[in-house]
């Protein structure tokens, strides 16, 4: 069985104004520094093989955290397509039938030329399969994105993404899932980092 603990990276600029992301290169604030710097991994974690996003914001916050992190593209964010940059607010006043008619969708939301969460959860699922044919029995660290990280839950808790998770994640701890015979689970929840 795969232990895969997953860290989303510190804040941004991006994240003060409710913009959505996605594959957008933005780095860490000064705030987001300051909060990962804050951050004590776990003596369990700290030992571990570690993998990041390319983009900016996960490959500082892997720096901050102390880990050799491995860039992996499979770790990347949702792709928001045209919606990226904007602010959530804005889109769902914009077009509020159309925003509505993809909320409807959960795990299937599909942004105009991007991908669903659904899709995230099976680019991860891809990778950790090829992890688990290299060797079954190993503990990994990520550092990546919310996006990421709530595609992954829906996997493991079976959540449609169409109501509230039956779990509050914070995405200011740690989270751990298990990846075995092309399943995930939840290991752990919200383990602490400060």
């Amino acid at each position: 069985m795969l232990n895969i603990y997953l860290i989303r990276h510190g804040q941004t600029q991006w994240n003060t104004e409710k913009k959505l992301q996605g594959r957008t290169n933005i780095p860490l604030n000064a705030q987001g520094i300051a909060q990962v710097s804050a951050y004590q991994l776990p003596a369990s974690l700290q030992q571990l093989q570690w993998f990041s996003s390319p983009l900016l914001r996960a490959r500082e916050t892997a720096v901050l955290l102390g880990v050799n992190a491995a860039s992996e593209q499979h770790l990347i964010e949702m792709n928001w397509g045209t919606w990226e940059g904007q602010n959530l607010r804005q889109l769902q006043q914009d077009n509020p039938q159309d925003f509505a008619a993809a909320e409807a969708l959960g795990i299937h939301l599909m942004p105009p030329e991007g991908e669903s969460p659904f899709l995230v959860g099976e680019r991860v699922t891809t990778w950790a399969t090829g992890l688990a044919a290299l060797n079954a029995q190993q503990d990994i660290g990520c550092v990546t994105h919310k996006g990421v990280i709530r595609a992954i839950y829906a996997l493991a808790a079976n959540w449609d993404m169409l109501d509230k998770p039956r779990h509050k994640l914070d995405f200011h701890c740690a989270q751990h899932f298990c990846f075995a015979d092309g399943q995930w689970s939840i290991g752990e929840l919200n383990i602490k980092l400060q």
